[in-house]
């Protein structure tokens, strides 16, 4: 029981530093108590992506949930396509997923939707895998007792609150894809890069703000981080492996007391 309650121990304080050194200044009290709860209950990591700080709330991923179900021994997940409610020509799916905590289970089910309209313009195309992912993150939410709302089901870039604002004039051009900043289409890009080369998204952040040469993203100018976003899929294209390595010199050192 002393071992166990170690291990939680060091895994809590390992996912505080890691929270402190991913976003820095933006971990409150409050956060930190529920950071630390979600890793005493369900074993999350930072360091694995099980978990996101987004706009001062965090948000389970998908590698998250899954390695929940894998630790939990789920015995399997069903996914099938809700025919009645999908439209192919309006690229409009529905699934429901079911998932099996063990072999006596009756299933917790979930249902995940995905259209244009709630999806990046930018993974447009990619509609049903979308749907799939958040019908599946429903149903292990569920089987958990996760409230969180898992990354997957947002509607918007994870980068929504990290770019910088873009001064405009009232008589500039008319908003890009809805926005009148036009941001939307640059923090589709580079959470859409993230996604396609499967990056560390806490890990690029602090690349982002040394590359622009700023404290934080958020600080930097539209055209800093544009530039960042070229060089980062040229990168990516060109050596992900040594992208990686790139990326992993920003993992904190994480003393463990013996």
């Amino acid at each position: 029981m002393k071992s166990k309650r170690t291990n939680s121990d060091t895994a809590i304080s390992k996912n505080l530093r890691f929270a402190q050194a991913l976003w820095p200044g933006e971990v409150n009290p409050f956060q930190a108590e529920l950071l630390k709860s979600l890793t005493s209950r369900f074993a999350f990591s930072l360091a694995a992506g099980d978990l996101q700080l987004l706009d001062g709330k965090w948000y389970v991923t998908h590698t998250g949930l899954l390695g929940l179900s894998e630790r939990s021994r789920c015995v399997g997940i069903r996914v099938q396509q809700v025919r009645e409610f999908c439209d192919l020509s309006a690229a409009r799916w529905v699934f429901k997923a079911t998932a099996y905590k063990s072999s006596r289970s009756r299933g917790f089910v979930g249902y995940g939707d995905a259209d244009p309209s709630n999806v990046s313009s930018l993974v447009h195309g990619a509609e049903m895998r979308v749907a799939e992912t958040r019908a599946v993150n429903r149903a292990l939410r569920k089987a958990y007792g996760i409230g969180l709302c898992s990354v997957e089901e947002l509607g918007s870039s994870s980068f929504r609150s990290e770019l910088p604002p873009t001064k405009q004039h009232r008589s500039c051009s008319p908003p890009v894809n809805g926005s009148g900043n036009g941001h939307p289409r640059l923090r589709d890009r580079l959470c859409l890069l993230i996604r396609k080369h499967r990056l560390d998204a806490g890990l690029v952040k602090l690349y982002a703000a040394e590359f622009c040469g700023t404290p934080v993203l958020r600080e930097a100018t539209r055209e800093q981080v544009e530039s960042f976003i070229t060089h980062l899929a040229e990168w990516a294209d060109r050596d992900r492996d040594g992208l990686l390595c790139k990326l992993n010199s920003y993992s904190p050192t994480l003393e463990v007391n013996a």
